[in-house]
């Protein structure tokens, strides 16, 4: 149940509520929308709510890279070992994986400077849209949340900062996978092994072509949930602002600019 039925009167709408989420329009800037699509494919998609779009170029991203072994390349790289790099890397792997790569940073770019737009347009058209959604499974309301709150719990596990601001789409893509990452670079083991200093042992442990995904999951799961809990604020704020205008404000009411009210 929605307090508010879609009736496809208007050409653009700002925002959507359902029980899995918001989803809304706002102003982005496509430089680092490009840049979280460059740091890892598929994150400057799902940071433009583009689901499947940013599904499809992840798991791409993870299942080319580790047949293409990139991110070793990566690490021998960093250690000064060239040879070893281009020894390692698999061509046959690596000559599909650079176009989509290029691919993901030029869509996204692209569709953020589309989206902006769109939202300019929307933004003037001011139309009305769903602000409570209810379910049998869940329920999803617009509301106030703590941007500082998201981040620290996303900080302890990504996805759990999306868990708070109502993003469960992202939530349970970015969860999943970070147990796939932490299975595979054994990253809890070798904490393990590092609090009974193993230093060696938990060096030898980890797999840091698994490994490298994680720093760039923890970023984008940190940098989602504050965006997202500060823009949901500002959609929260302006749909009251309205619904109390619209029933509680005298028609005849002015602003007088640059005169003092007594």
């Amino acid at each position: 149940m929605n307090n508010y039925t879609n009736d496809n009167t208007a050409r653009r709408y700002k925002a959507h509520v359902s029980i899995l989420g918001t989803t809304q329009l706002h102003l982005r800037n496509p430089y680092i929308i490009a840049w979280w699509s460059a740091a890892f494919p598929g994150f400057g998609h799902l940071l433009l709510s583009k689901y499947l779009r940013g599904y499809a170029l992840f798991i791409w991203e993870v299942v080319v890279n580790v047949k293409a072994h990139v991110n070793s390349a990566m690490i021998y790289s960093f250690q000064g070992n060239i040879d070893m790099a281009k020894e390692v890397l698999d061509t046959r792997w690596l000559l599909m994986y650079i176009p989509v790569y290029l691919f993901g940073i030029w869509d996204s770019y692209r569709t953020t400077v589309d989206l902006n737009k769109v939202y300019l347009l929307a933004e003037r058209e001011e139309h009305r849209f769903n602000s409570f959604s209810l379910g049998a499974l869940e329920i999803n309301y617009l509301d106030k949340r703590n941007p500082i709150v998201s981040v620290m719990w996303s900080l302890f596990i990504p996805g759990l900062g999306q868990l708070y601001i109502h993003r469960i789409l992202t939530a349970v893509f970015v969860i999943l996978w970070l147990v796939v990452f932490f299975y595979y670079s054994h990253v809890q083991e070798a904490v393990v092994l590092l609090f009974l200093g193993k230093v060696k042992e938990a060096t030898s442990i980890l797999k840091p072509e698994w490994l490298l995904f994680i720093p760039s999951h923890y970023g984008f799961a940190i940098y989602d949930s504050y965006i997202n809990a500060v823009e949901n604020n500002k959609l929260f704020e302006k749909e009251l602002r309205n619904h109390l205008t619209e029933n509680y404000q005298s028609k005849s009411f002015r602003i007088l600019k640059g005169q003092k009210v007594k």
